[in-house]
């Protein structure tokens, strides 16, 4: 053995590259079990004098040759007494690898190092009082706690003098990074359990939990920016100690009476995610609202944050000689302008401004980036309510809408219905009801067909771009074959789509979905989303549909139920017990789901040849027209007289016909495919060039952008120059 093992206890590079030669030579041996151990024991002696650092970075070598030994064929004599030296180093190692700070007092001992707050006022010795209220911290198993709890807590934490420190132990948990510190530490066969990165382990996860609501309780409105910190950070982990944090912290901010407790609490509902925390997050909202006496909806609309701007929507700053302001600019921009002394206007920061006022400029440009995501939001959340039956009291519409300087951007640019004294309602666009007893949202399913018309022109003549498809939005009804099933629609089923796509798309449109896997109801897929305020719920059942390793390519679309009530006690129902509101906007976002991750959309599965799904791509590429493609084309009824290739192009049913100088073409409504006369040649064109800037589109579409770049490269196809492109139409022509 080499003499620079050391037995001092001090580290000793050498002596630790010394130890580390000798265990991988002792690998190589394994062959001789005999020869093996020996060999292990002789490194294991050089190990054990090591200091603590040195033994902690032998950790992974030495998890390494305990695999290797658990398989080797040892002779029985010698394979206890190695394994317990190995054990032993081993252990060792894990020990000198532990974090610092964590927290033990008599009967509760906490391993993170976000605990080291409370940790600290332990030492040397814990108080009476500290103890009893680390122990009471412990006792919370509940995501709320009742009101007993919260008092004893109070008390307990005034009695142990430990506000401060509970303070530091949720700042720690909200703002350290993550760690692997407790999942690197423990012996492999424990460690196979954790995958990730986490916060919290899960046998502190109540400890925490108590934390969180300590801090809360004690703290006031000076935990609520952390304690929505938090609950963003532990909802993006699957760890059932993170999960129990997110919880709490979701939780504690619906009981601090504060208006930013309530802000905090409007944020998270469009970034929390886990389907768990997002019922915690509703029964936060509901509570809250009780205490104010208004329902959840009224509480959402009451908190949407003003971030300081004025009733126009804008914020100004003098910094320097440069007038800085930030200001929402219709309802999808939020622009940040700087105004020199010569009144010339640059969305660039000058110089001055950078150098004389960083601070400030840096404020003011996380100002707009809050108020960009509040007018997203509040985008989305508005559009929501197309799904509901939601009536407004024209005052307090006026002020929580129409007079709210970011909500109020995305109301002027909507239809809006407004009840006279006689009862009756009639439709304006923005603001324009004065007088009014009641107002509502305006939409497409409730109004006659000429009204919708009218509306449709005259969003298009003046060139109005609404927040989100209203005047243009898609109407689903009821259908003869959807009465005759009753509980039931198979009108989007037996698709193809690409599956991973899908996924992303409930996601993003705020569908909860479990994933289609090999596991255990891996095979069997429902994608939930709830409409009309959370009463309804449509579930979209799909499965998957060839091989696949541990996921699925592909998935195969089924039937669209509804089911009605509140929470987790819902019963299914008739589709002719759904309102028209709810069934027009889930059968949309069904469409919508088809729609883009179908293969019959996808330019790149014609290459394929004859496949198993080739039939199906070709039925469902040129079939009849969605309510989608509908609109599509009544849109492109009022754009194309606009254009320049005006009379080169025609609707023909279900096609966009284009005459070309080489060949016609047949653009399909839905999924924007073409086909080549005259013996209707498939002909791939994957994007052609972007419409012409000055061309106004009446919402945001990207088949109908698709379509209209398709139309105007083959308008012109003599001046095409792709090879491929021009390979494909002379090929026809000859």
């Amino acid at each position: 053995m080499p003499d620079d093992a050391g037995t001092t206890g001090a580290r000793s590079d050498d002596g630790l590259s010394a130890v580390q030669t000798m265990l991988r030579r002792a690998c190589e041996s394994r062959g001789d079990g005999r020869l093996f151990a020996a060999l292990l024991l002789e490194a294991l002696s050089a190990a054990e004098p090591l200091d603590d650092g040195a033994v902690s970075e032998l950790a992974p070598l030495l998890e390494d040759v305990h695999g290797r030994f658990v398989r080797a064929d040892i002779p029985a004599g010698a394979r206890g007494v190695v394994d317990r030296r190995l054990g032993d180093v081993l252990e060792r190692a894990y020990e000198a690898r532990r974090p610092k700070g964590g927290l033990s007092v008599p009967g509760v001992f906490v391993f993170g190092a976000w605990a080291a707050p409370l940790g600290e006022c332990a030492r040397p010795a814990p108080s009476a009082e500290l103890i009893r209220f680390v122990r009471h911290l412990d006792t919370l198993s509940a995501p709320r706690p009742t009101r007993r709890w919260r008092r004893a807590c109070v008390d307990l934490a005034a009695e142990a003098a430990a506000r401060e420190a509970v303070a530091e132990c949720l700042r720690a948990l909200a703002e350290h990074e993550r760690s692997r510190d407790g999942v690197d530490r423990l012996p492999p066969r424990e460690r196979d359990h954790y995958l990730g990165y986490y916060l919290v382990h899960q046998d502190d996860g109540d400890f925490a939990r108590g934390v969180v609501w300590a801090a809360a309780l004690t703290g006031g409105a000076e935990a609520v920016p952390l304690l929505g910190t938090l609950a963003v950070r532990a909802d993006g982990c699957v760890f059932a100690g993170d999960l129990k944090v997110a919880g709490a912290a979701i939780n504690a901010l619906g009981a601090v009476d504060d208006p930013r407790a309530l802000e905090a609490l409007w944020g998270l509902r469009s970034s929390i995610r886990h389907r768990a925390l997002r019922k915690q997050l509703d029964t936060a909202l509901q509570a809250a609202a009780e205490r104010q006496g208004i329902t959840r909806a009224q509480l959402v609309e009451r908190t949407v944050p003003a971030h300081g701007l004025g009733p126009a929507g804008a914020v100004e700053r003098v910094l320097g000689g440069h007038r800085v302001r930030v200001a929402v600019e219709g309802a999808a921009a939020v622009r940040m302008t700087f105004t020199g002394a010569d009144r010339r206007t640059s969305r660039t920061a000058p110089a001055g401004v950078k150098d004389g006022f960083p601070e400030e400029l840096r404020r003011l440009k996380a100002l707009a980036k809050e108020v960009r995501a509040t007018l997203s939001s509040e985008r989305a959340r508005v559009e929501g309510l197309m799904s509901e039956e939601r009536v407004w009291p024209y005052a307090e519409w006026c002020e929580h809408y129409r007079d709210h300087p970011i909500t109020g951007a995305v109301v002027r640019g909507l239809i809006w219905e407004f009840q006279g004294e006689d009862g009756g309602w009639r439709a304006s666009l923005g603001a324009t009801g004065g007088g009014a007893a009641q107002v509502r949202l305006w939409h497409p399913v409730r109004a006659a067909v000429d009204e919708v018309r009218a509306w449709r022109e005259r969003v298009v003549e003046e060139e109005i771009r609404q927040p989100f498809k209203q005047a243009f939005r898609e109407i689903y009804l009821l259908t003869p074959a959807e009465e005759e099933t009753a509980t039931y629609s198979n009108r989007y089923a037996a698709h193809i789509v690409h599956y991973r796509r899908l996924y992303a798309l409930f996601r993003e449109r705020g569908w909860q979905a479990n994933f289609l896997g090999r596991h255990e109801g891996g095979y069997d897929g429902e994608a939930r989303g709830e409409f009309g305020g959370g009463e309804w719920r449509a579930c979209f059942h799909h499965e998957p549909v060839g091989e696949g390793d541990w996921t699925f390519e592909h998935a195969a679309t089924d039937q669209v139920r509804f089911e009605r009530g509140t929470g987790r006690r819902r019963r299914e129902a008739p589709l002719a017990d759904v309102p028209p509101a709810v069934f027009s906007e889930a059968m949309r976002d069904v469409d919508l789901f088809v729609g883009v991750t179908s293969i019959a959309a996808d330019p790149d599965w014609a290459d394929r040849g004859e496949d198993r799904y080739a039939g199906y791509r070709r039925e469902a590429g040129y079939g009849e027209l969605t309510a989608s493609a509908e609109v599509r084309r009544a849109a492109l009824e009022r754009i194309l007289p606009r254009t320049r290739i005006a009379g080169r192009c025609a609707l023909d049913g279900r096609h966009l016909v284009v005459r070309g100088e080489l060949r016609t073409y047949k653009i399909h409504l839905g999924s924007g495919n073409v086909l080549m006369e005259p013996d209707g040649a498939y002909l791939c064109v994957v994007q052609g060039p972007r419409p012409p800037g000055t061309l106004f589109l009446p919402f945001e579409d990207e088949r109908l952008s698709l379509i209209l770049s398709k139309a105007f490269l083959l308008a012109a196809d003599h001046k095409i120059t792709d090879a491929s492109i021009m390979r494909q139409i002379r090929r026809v022509i000859t």
